[in-house]
């Protein structure tokens, strides 16, 4: 098989002239799996590329590989939306490169906010799994009526709105900065522990064998 290399990059201007295509792949690809956002329109996706919240793969023979981009509600919620890849270049390892690049835009434009997300794809789910998502409950994700409103046009609207959103075919996810830095401070906490018990074995050791020498 031919190596083909892509270049994962933050949407800009020269990127517009993809937007049909794009608008057309997450259409067809929602039809294929029978649920999830059924289209955004070109006019949509050149927004978010002017706002500098589209990530897009180019290969290095200039076609359109993939693409993600973010949501955000004020500095509380932001999502990672719209994720795909091109058919031809699946199973490549790509739909991670764009989702980890896509994660990073959003830390980087929204440090405080938290990370959700709602799809049925398990890839998608593993994917968020190895970033540090966690699945939730619908009543954990933002309750701004703009959000819900981007499920309209997904096939399975009328069970969501039949739970009054407490249920779909979606999974909801979410990455918390606080919940992940008092995890990671805790653990830090005993490894530091960890290390000092061992120290202090170590110097133990070392002083005991020295004085019977």
């Amino acid at each position: 098989m031919e190596k083909i290399d892509f270049k994962i990059l933050v949407a800009t201007g020269e990127h517009k002239k993809y937007a049909e295509e794009i608008s057309q792949v997450i259409e067809s690809s929602a039809a294929a799996r029978g649920t999830g956002i059924a289209r955004r329109s070109k006019e949509y996706i050149i927004n978010k590329i002017e706002e500098g919240k589209a990530v897009i793969a180019i290969s290095d023979k200039g076609d359109f590989a993939g693409f993600c981009y973010i949501e955000s509600w004020g500095d509380k919620f932001a999502a990672n939306s719209g994720l795909i890849v091109t058919k031809k270049f699946r199973k490549m390892g790509l739909a991670m490169r764009v989702k980890r690049k896509a994660f990073e835009l959003s830390r980087q434009k929204f440090p405080n906010a938290k990370l959700f997300g709602l799809t049925t794809s398990l890839a998608v789910m593993k994917i968020n799994s190895e970033l540090g998502y966690r699945p939730v409950t619908f009543s954990e994700l933002s309750d701004d009526e703009q959000f819900w409103k981007g499920c309209q046009s997904c096939v399975n609207y009328d069970i969501l709105t039949r739970t009054k959103r407490k249920h779909c075919l979606c999974t909801g996810m979410l990455y918390d900065p606080v919940e992940k830095y008092k995890h990671q401070k805790k653990k830090f906490k005993e490894y530091k522990g960890k290390y000092a018990k061992w120290l202090k074995a170590r110097s133990d050791f070392l002083l005991n064998k020295f004085k019977k020498n």
